[in-house]
């Protein structure tokens, strides 16, 4: 809590010189707006504005950009967003989408020839797509007339439409003159970018706030704000802070803060689950963690159930597998309890002395709150009473990206482990991209490299199940192979928090993993 309490005075000393700067350009804008930090906590992806390569970042990109289908608010079932309505084969292998009437920003019709464009720049590895090995299923995109999109699988997939809730429709009449290979690197995205959502783009400052407009002609109705702006944050704190001084009207935010906005009459605290379970991922290209003793110790020397009400308190749930949901959970599974002596047997039986000994191993992370920070010094203790000397590396997450994503052969001794996050809900085939051996990068999100076989035959074995009455016994497989074969050292999956001012009107969100994107309606979105 020291930390955390460090980075809030740091926080506050800088917006004595940041707010004010801000302050003056809320103050210009004419009209209703309503400032957020969008992008702070694990859900956001700051200062990424290409869909195609997000990892996160979907309550934002989703005010402009659009997909097909989205979930609704609850995540509890799929909508249609640009698509009005679809129906699927008997055979589960056509998907047949009608069109919602809409133009782009920029007043170009936008048609079926988008969403094929769409599909077919996601499925291309050379556009730095992280969906191609997500979308592999895919036989073709058809468009028979503006309106409607025919998509052929190759073979059922049951996850194929939540896949799809992040596949954000781009314009073909802008982009189809950028090469491919050149569009990850492209300033179009954060200068001129145009969508059919509700909120048109106006301006990126960079490294500071991104400004949106509202479209009067949106299909669903004129925005009942003019503006919407997104402040990027260094640390949660620092959007707490605004939050309080009344620069911000929302903002994620860590536990030990949530507390302190519960009986705050000014505002409203938004709690529920985050459906993205934590884990240390054990990189299967180096040599240190082959050995499955090496990785059973390193699950039995994590006290868990003590970081979980010491650091989230016990706003969290104890992974055993990649998930916590009780229909996904079979009965029968390692708890894995904390037990030092036992790893250190592992450890001595598996000839770690000989394998690494007391060198020390980077535990590379994106998250960078003092809660993770916390949550990271006590896994390093424990570990370090048992013999694994290991180094956190925090870096932010353009950077991290860049490492695990990195074309060619990376460095390996860069990430031997991380600790991270992964969506595991609400569509449980949210943890194939991050595990199944198909889901390599450049293609997917298998940034350990697992190729387990008996793992993913599991998953392919679930994606694949029709029978509705067969589907949850399906993934209760998947998790009986993790927890058995331990790709990763699971961990928890936590509760996230929000806090909204009072004064916001008909505002939604949702502690979604990756942001979503889920059925928001901001140009429902006003304030007093």
């Amino acid at each position: 809590m020291g930390i955390s309490r460090t980075a809030r005075r740091l926080a506050l000393a800088g917006l004595l010189i940041a707010g004010t700067a801000f302050a003056t350009v809320a103050e210009a804008q004419s009209g209703k707006t309503i400032t957020g930090g969008f992008d702070v906590g694990p859900g956001g992806l700051p200062k990424n504005f290409n869909p195609l390569v997000s990892t996160a970042g979907f309550t934002w990109l989703s005010t402009y950009f659009e997909p097909l289908v989205v979930w609704n608010a609850e995540l509890t079932e799929l909508k249609g967003s640009l698509a009005k309505d679809w129906k699927v084969s008997d055979d589960q292998l056509t998907y047949t989408f009608n069109l919602a009437k809409e133009t782009w920003h920029d007043g170009k019709p936008f048609t079926s020839k988008d969403v094929k464009f769409t599909f077919d720049l996601a499925r291309n590895k050379a556009s730095g797509s992280l969906f191609a090995a997500r979308l592999g299923d895919i036989q073709s995109v058809e468009t028979p007339d503006d309106r409607t999109v025919v998509i052929k699988l190759s073979k059922p997939n049951g996850s194929f439409l939540a896949v799809i809730t992040q596949v954000l429709i781009l314009p073909e009449h802008a982009l189809a003159g950028i090469a491919p290979e050149q569009l990850a690197n492209s300033k179009w995205w954060s200068t001129t970018p145009v969508g059919t959502g509700p909120f048109k783009f106006k301006q990126y400052v960079t490294d500071q706030y991104v400004e949106l407009s509202a479209d009067d002609d949106y299909r669903g109705g004129k925005p009942k704000v003019d503006t919407l702006i997104n402040r990027y944050f260094e640390n949660p704190a620092a959007a707490v802070a605004a939050l309080r001084a009344g620069e911000i009207q929302f903002t994620y935010v860590e536990s030990d803060d949530a507390a302190t906005f519960k009986n705050d009459s000014n505002f409203t605290l938004i709690e529920g689950g985050s459906y993205v379970v934590n884990y240390i991922g054990l990189n299967q290209k180096v040599d240190l963690f082959k050995d499955l003793k090496v990785r059973q110790a390193i699950m039995y020397a994590i006290d868990r159930n003590a970081i979980v009400e010491s650091l989230y308190g016990g706003a969290a749930k104890v992974a055993n597998c990649g998930y916590v949901a009780p229909h996904l959970v079979p009965e029968g599974l390692e708890p894995y309890a904390y037990d030092p002596e036992k790893a250190k047997a592992l450890l001595a039986e598996a000839g770690w002395d000989k394998i690494n000994g007391d060198k020390p191993i980077t535990l590379l992370t994106y998250y960078g709150s003092p809660q993770a920070a916390n949550v990271m010094a006590a896994i390093q203790s424990m570990l370090a009473q048992v013999g694994v000397n290991i180094v956190p590396r925090v870096v932010d997450t353009p950077t991290y990206n860049g490492i695990v994503y990195k074309q060619g052969t990376p460095d390996w001794n860069a990430f031997p482990m991380i600790y991270a996050g992964l969506q595991n809900g609400p569509n449980p085939a949210g943890l194939n991209p991050g595990l199944n051996k198909s889901q390599l990068p450049p293609a997917g999100f298998n940034t350990m490299r697992i190729e387990f076989d008996d793992l993913s035959a599991a998953f392919d074995a679930a994606l694949g199940q029709t029978d509705p009455a067969k589907v949850n016994a399906s993934w209760q497989d998947v998790c009986k192979a993790m927890n058995k074969d331990l790709p990763w050292a699971t961990l928890w999956v936590a509760n996230r928090y929000g806090v909204a001012s009072k004064k916001l009107k008909d505002f939604v969100w949702t502690p979604a993993p990756a942001g979503g994107p889920y059925a928001a309606h901001p140009e429902l979105w006003d304030i007093q």
